[in-house]
């Protein structure tokens, strides 16, 4: 824990060297964004050793010896979690601080116990290194082993270092082909490891007749706000809104985006992948643009197109997969049973919005199964373009949000991801770990003989 906090403090202190230096290498507005992502890539270290102190991450769990258990005599066995080994983080390309070197990734896998391996992103190298030198650093500093924490640099050198059989575990935020190529190999070697991949996500927006009547023009800002925000480069921008026929909001969305400025992408690469995936989505037929700010580089513009949920239906994968940029589809239903239909046809992600009034409730509770089947956060009148560091935080879901959906990448629960449980079986109490020990001398959360 006091490790933890080193390094959210030296990197708080390092703000002034940083926060330039990845506007420089992203595009990013150093204010608010990126001096927002540095204060919550601290926080989140900083959270991290509370869970430490907290311990309960740790699952201990004690059943005493009972020669009357009833399914036959039972011998004193202790169970608790402890670090998984080695674990390869690759760093994500649109956050340089939040989900890079000193991210969330690095920081639940260091409070798990886990030396670290960060395979950082070509996007912001500079950026990467004098971040890897500050942590390494703070570590050292604090008392932790030399090794503990390294930064390493390039593609091959990545796939190489999740091939190492001393490997344990490896985690990744990126795209989908990328992430799914490492996942094979690491299900391909000789030993499989776990690697909690996240990947894509489309996060649907449903918007019902009653919110509209009450709210339509703020929604309509608030959606604009939301997909647009940070050049829709957020792994939860929405991609699809789903509005009711005769929704009338067109006007309202249009005055939302009028604006709206074209925004430099991350990277050319990100900029091309956005461009080629707009065009496709333009040529679908019966996908209309709806609006789209005047700009000499259309790629990088606010785009909103629309269809209908018949041609959603038949438009196949290109309207329903994520569009990685500042575009989003709406897509309008005749009733709830088309809504339904429409939304058992997108790919799982990581949230769905719904948008509704009170007095939607009977409406509203059957959409309610088919949003959780699909995600792993559900939002009611918010955006999902904010997610906040905490302990209930779930980012994660059904693939190809993630390869691993019993998971979170973000929030405290994310150091269950490099935990591995072990049960010692008849062992005496001066070998037992000290979570396990009789008189529990670090006072944890335990669950003995069944009871809490």
């Amino acid at each position: 824990a006091r490790w933890l906090t080193a390094v959210a403090d030296a990197l708080d202190a390092a703000a002034g060297e940083l926060v330039p230096l990845a506007h420089a290498e992203t595009h990013l507005p150093e204010a608010p964004r990126l001096q927002g992502e540095l204060k919550r890539t601290t926080f989140q270290l900083r959270l991290f050793a509370e869970v430490l102190a907290d311990g309960e991450y740790l699952g201990a769990t004690v059943d005493h010896a009972d020669p009357d258990w009833p399914m036959g005599p039972r011998p004193d066995i202790r169970r608790v979690k402890t670090a998984i080994g080695p674990v390869l983080v690759f760093a994500a390309s649109n956050f340089p601080f939040a989900f890079s070197v000193a991210g969330g990734d690095t920081a639940s896998a260091l409070a798990a116990g886990c030396p670290v391996i960060l395979k950082a992103h070509s996007g912001h190298p500079e950026l990467s290194a004098k971040t890897g030198s500050i942590v390494r650093e703070a570590l050292i500093k604090a008392g932790a082993p030399a090794a503990l924490f390294t930064v390493i640099f390039g593609q091959e050198q990545g796939a190489k270092a999740l091939k190492d059989p001393r490997i344990a575990a490896g985690s990744f935020t990126g795209s989908i082909p990328g992430g799914r190529a490492l996942f094979d190999i690491a299900n391909a070697r000789p030993r499989p490891i776990p690697f909690y991949g996240e990947l894509g996500s489309v996060n649907p927006v449903v918007v019902t007749e009653a919110a509209i009547a009450a709210r339509g023009e703020a929604v309509a800002q608030g959606y604009a706000g939301s997909f647009t925000l940070g050049a829709g480069q957020f792994c939860t921008k929405p991609g699809l809104l789903f509005l009711p026929e005769d929704h009338g909001l067109t006007d309202a969305l249009r005055s939302a985006l009028a604006g709206a400025a074209a925004q430099p992408m991350l990277n050319d690469r990100i900029a091309g992948g956005y461009s080629s995936q707009l065009s496709k989505l333009r040529e679908v037929p019966g996908v209309e643009v709806v609006a789209e700010s005047p700009s000499d580089s259309p790629a990088f513009t606010p785009t909103l197109l629309a269809t209908t949920g018949k041609q959603f239906l038949e438009g196949g994968a290109t309207v329903h997969e994520e569009c990685f940029g500042p575009a989003s589809l709406i897509v309008t239903y005749a009733d709830q049973a088309e809504l339904l239909r429409l939304l058992d046809v997108i790919e799982p992600g990581l949230t769905a919005t719904i948008h509704g009034e009170e007095s939607d409730v009977d409406w509203i509770r059957p959409v309610l199964p088919a949003l959780a089947r699909i995600a792993g956060r559900l939002l009611w009148n918010d955006w999902p373009t904010g997610v906040t560091v905490s302990w209930a935080q779930q980012h994660g879901g059904p693939y190809p949000a993630t390869t691993a959906p019993t998971t979170t990448s973000v929030g405290t629960a994310a150091i269950e991801r490099f935990l591995r449980p072990v049960a010692w079986q008849g062992f005496p109490d001066a070998l037992l770990p000290e979570p396990l020990q009789e008189a529990n001398p670090w006072q944890l959360p335990r669950r003995t003989d069944g009871t809490r």
